[in-house]
């Protein structure tokens, strides 16, 4: 059973025109809503490529919060410990995608902000995945409680209690947020997956890059998920025994599949897609 510690957000998205700059007013786009929260994207990846999952976290008591849980309710992720906070709001994405694929977010956190630690608790975690969209201190008391496999996303960068990274066997990280860690990320034996974008992503242990993979050629829809979904693939596979190599490569084909539909979490892939992908 893999335990997440995260967000449930519900996603806003506006498409189909240029990035506004500063200042600036586009207009034209098409609105949808869909799911997301990094928290519940990997919690529904990690799912969908057959992981049992648990998924720690809260929500508003509102009208959006069925909504933002609707997809992983019905993925049968098991929701038992996320939490319906009275008068917070349930968290909000704004997101802007590109004609292109490529997007601009803003998150208004709400009920995420408020998960403590006291919602651990007493929980039985054996694997654990956790996001920095919620407070450090409840990822810290999850991570303590973990006895097998602890995957962190570092995102968005921020400063980490010291205690929180040296829990984990896996950090993961896009190519900002590794230059915002810097060596901290590093420690012998620990995993640190840096992810590229286009170019794929690599993987380290021990201050050493022992795998890269380049993504397969896709038609980019929007990027949206992507990178959730390149973390729990990554971390599905290593716990399940896959060699780094393999799970590295496995990793960014999810994510690649990610890319090519819209929305967060309508997007994330199958383990049956990912496969058919690899088999070419």
């Amino acid at each position: 059973m893999i335990t997440v510690v995260g967000s449930v957000n519900l996603d806003f998205v506006a498409s189909g025109r240029p990035l506004p700059r500063p200042g600036e007013t586009v207009t034209g786009a098409r609105l949808a809503r869909h799911p997301g929260g990094k928290g519940a994207n990997q919690a529904l990846a990690a799912r969908r490529l057959g992981a049992d999952v648990r998924l720690v976290a809260a929500v508003g008591n509102d009208d959006m919060a069925e909504e933002a849980l609707k997809l992983l309710r019905a993925a049968g992720v098991d929701l038992s410990a996320t939490q319906y906070i009275n008068g917070e709001t349930t968290g909000v994405a704004l997101i802007a995608v590109s004609q292109e694929g490529e997007n601009q977010i803003i998150v208004c956190p709400g009920a995420n902000a408020a998960l403590d630690p006291g919602d651990v608790e007493g929980a039985r975690i054996e694997h654990m995945m956790g996001v920095l969209e919620v407070p450090s201190a409840t990822l810290l008391a999850a991570a303590e409680r973990a006895t097998g496999f602890v995957a962190l996303n570092l995102a968005p960068a921020m400063p980490v209690p010291p205690e929180l990274i040296a829990r984990a066997n896996l950090l993961i990280v896009n190519e900002t947020e590794a230059a915002f860690y810097g060596d901290a990320l590093h420690a012998p034996g620990r995993y640190v997956a840096i992810s590229l974008g286009a170019a794929g992503a690599e993987l380290w242990q021990d201050g050493q890059k022992i795998a890269s993979a380049a993504p397969p050629p896709v038609t980019v829809v929007d990027t949206t998920g992507a990178g959730d979904t390149f973390s729990a693939a990554l971390t599905v596979s290593l716990i399940k025994g896959k060699s780094p190599e393999d799970a590295l490569t496995y990793a960014v084909a999810a994510g690649a599949l990610a890319c090519t539909k819209p929305g967060a979490q309508p997007s994330l892939p199958r383990r049956a897609e990912v496969e058919a992908l690899l088999k070419g």
